[in-house]
């Protein structure tokens, strides 16, 4: 085992684990920020993607060695209030259903608007095509990240 030093959601953390072990369960196991999900373990349906530097990543794909000295904001840590304009928007579409895969949704959605002020639907349809719901929400998803488009530039 050896010590890991990295920051998470504005926080320095410290974590003991063998270099190999994927950043989602440091996330989760070590650090109690449960809401980055682990869905295939594989990068491919979305549900455990946290920020770097506002972009979207995969913590599954990230092993602990590779974070170290490294920057991660998580869905605890996109807003203190919860209140940043994806999870508003999200709420205001009622989107979830089982809501499982919507916080590396919302992670997703928000990096996009991060590049994107005014996303088109071809836009939206890019960004989101590697995140999966299982519940088929994507009409929903598309909705609130217009919405947050609106919320994020002062409509």
């Amino acid at each position: 085992m050896t010590i890991f030093s990295l920051t998470v959601n504005g926080k320095k953390q410290r974590i003991d684990a063998v270099p190999d072990m994927p950043l989602l369960w440091a996330l989760r196991d070590d650090l109690d920020l449960t809401g980055t999900k682990y869905g295939c373990g594989v990068g491919i349906c979305g549900a455990c993607t946290v920020h770097e530097n506002g972009k979207a990543v995969r913590a599954c794909q990230i092993t602990i060695g590779e974070a170290a000295g490294r920057s991660f904001t998580t869905i605890e840590g996109l807003s203190s209030r919860g209140d940043h304009p994806c999870q508003t928007a999200w709420l205001e579409a009622d989107v979830s259903q089982c809501g499982f895969c919507q916080p590396g949704m919302i992670m997703t959605a928000a990096a996009m608007l991060n590049e994107k002020r005014r996303p088109t639907d071809s836009d939206i349809d890019e960004a989101m095509s590697n995140s999966i719901c299982r519940c088929g929400t994507y009409q929903r998803i598309r909705e609130a990240i217009k919405r947050a488009a609106e919320i994020k530039n002062g409509k």
